[in-house]
């Protein structure tokens, strides 16, 4: 299991919900002062601590700075190098003083989060990555980043959703009429083809800053098509609502999109990413997943049965068992027909063991488990793969694919809701910025 999937957020559970989804976009350590982790008090008090930023007489330490860029750099697989994080620092340095921001508003709003709602987001993060919370807890610490960065990091993104919800949630209202019209539109659009899009978006307030901004997002894409997973960048530098899914927006048809974004994704082809697209409030990145030319079922509303088997190994294994395994995982993938025959057949290897099959929807699995499964037949292993605990195959116990069919009107009033929440989320951001006193240093 890489890092990077540490970070693969649940699916969409309800627009009412989006709020309440971990880890959002661009959250970090943000706590005041006054309620900072020890650490970070200790440093931001040391007369050598240097300041890298004032946010509305709040300091931002280099220490805080440096510890958002490792996270960055681990959670978004951009390679570790000197050049990479001189061009991320001045983003990484504009999200912590967005977040900032959103901690002191949190706190006038006299929202709390407590460390128990800390605690358990962070094991259901290490419960979707297949990961314990000790393992995520050394992979940070070998990568420089305390956990206390990370959990300042759920515990903003907790209080920011509040804030929106609170605000603004009793606000928006969608009316029968924008049903309709998304319903119409819809049923005219039903013989068009669709688009599985997956967006970054960068936001600037002042069109003085358009250019710094647009190098920051080109320096993201040169490191996407360098091979950064798009949904880790998605996660931590988009400032759309759909960062909590990696970017992920599904299928859509191209009037669904942004007129200059729909120009660009209609000319692309499945796997392509897009160099930045500018509107008049920000910057696109897009990456198109795949196409339909049909009114076919969405491959991501796919319902998958897997099973998880294991053929254990240390992380420090010798080469001799490392290869011993591999060559029991191909014997393995050659003789397993069944799920049923997969958990006794697993059981011939020292130590192999196997979890009951689960069923699950194909958007709510990482990226890479979707593209490990393509294709696979039921009854058949994955290619196996080295984790930590392990060589790994998933088994197909059952696939259904998706019947198409037209949203429910439930369903659009959803989409609706989420995206003027998002919306309303975005201008109190801007409006937060508009009236902070922020010095750089």
């Amino acid at each position: 299991m890489e890092l990077t999937d540490v970070f693969v957020s649940v699916s969409r559970r309800g627009v009412r919900k989006l709020f309440r989804s971990l880890p959002g976009v661009a959250a970090a350590l943000v706590i005041a002062l006054s309620t900072m982790p020890a650490h970070a008090q200790e440093t931001a008090a040391s007369d050598s601590q240097a300041i890298a930023a004032i946010v509305n007489d709040q300091v931002i330490s280099s220490y805080d700075l440096d510890q958002r860029i490792k996270l960055v750099i681990l959670s978004s697989g951009i390679p570790n190098t000197p050049e990479n994080i001189s061009r991320i620092r001045g983003q990484v340095l504009r999200s912590l003083v967005d977040e900032y921001l959103q901690w002191q508003e949190a706190r006038r709003l006299n929202i709390e989060v407590s460390q128990d709602e800390v605690d358990k987001a962070f094991e259901r993060i290490a419960q979707r990555s297949n990961m314990s919370v000790d393992q995520i807890s050394k992979a940070l610490e070998a990568g420089g980043v305390t956990r206390s960065t990370l959990e300042a990091q759920i515990r903003n993104d907790i209080a920011w959703n509040r804030v929106i919800q609170q605000r603004f949630g009793p606000l928006v209202t969608v009316g029968e009429g924008e049903i309709e019209e998304v319903m119409r539109r819809l049923e005219e659009e039903s013989g068009q083809p669709r688009y599985f899009v997956s967006e970054i978006l960068i936001t600037f307030d002042n069109p003085a800053h358009a250019e710094e901004i647009a190098a920051g997002t080109q320096r993201l894409v040169e490191q996407i098509r360098q091979g950064a997973p798009f949904e880790a960048v998605a996660r931590q530098f988009s400032q759309s609502a759909s960062a909590a899914n990696g970017g992920d927006i599904g299928w859509v048809h191209a009037s669904q999109l942004p007129d200059k974004v729909s120009e660009v994704v209609t000319r692309m082809q499945p796997g392509m990413v897009s160099d930045p697209i500018r509107t008049l409030t920000g910057f696109y990145i897009v990456q198109l997943k795949a196409m339909q030319t049909s009114t076919g079922g969405d491959p991501m509303m796919d319902q998958y049965s897997l099973m998880r088997v294991v053929l254990p190994l240390t992380p420090d294994a010798e080469p001799q068992a490392v290869a011993r395994r591999a060559r029991e995982a191909e014997e393995f993938r050659t003789q397993v027909s069944s799920c049923d025959e997969a958990a006794k057949l697993i059981t011939k290897y020292v130590s192999g063991r196997s979890t009951p099959p689960e069923t699950i929807i194909a958007g709510r699995l990482p990226a890479q488990t979707r593209q490990a499964i393509s294709g696979v037949p039921v009854g058949k292993a994955t290619v196996p793969i080295r984790s930590e605990q392990g060589v790994e195959m998933l088994v197909i116990c059952g696939h259904r694919a998706a019947q198409g069919e037209m949203p429910t009107r439930e369903q659009i009033d959803n989409t609706l809701y989420e995206q003027q929440l998002s919306m309303m989320g975005r201008r109190h951001l801007r409006d937060l910025r508009r009236d902070a006193v922020v010095v750089y240093r």
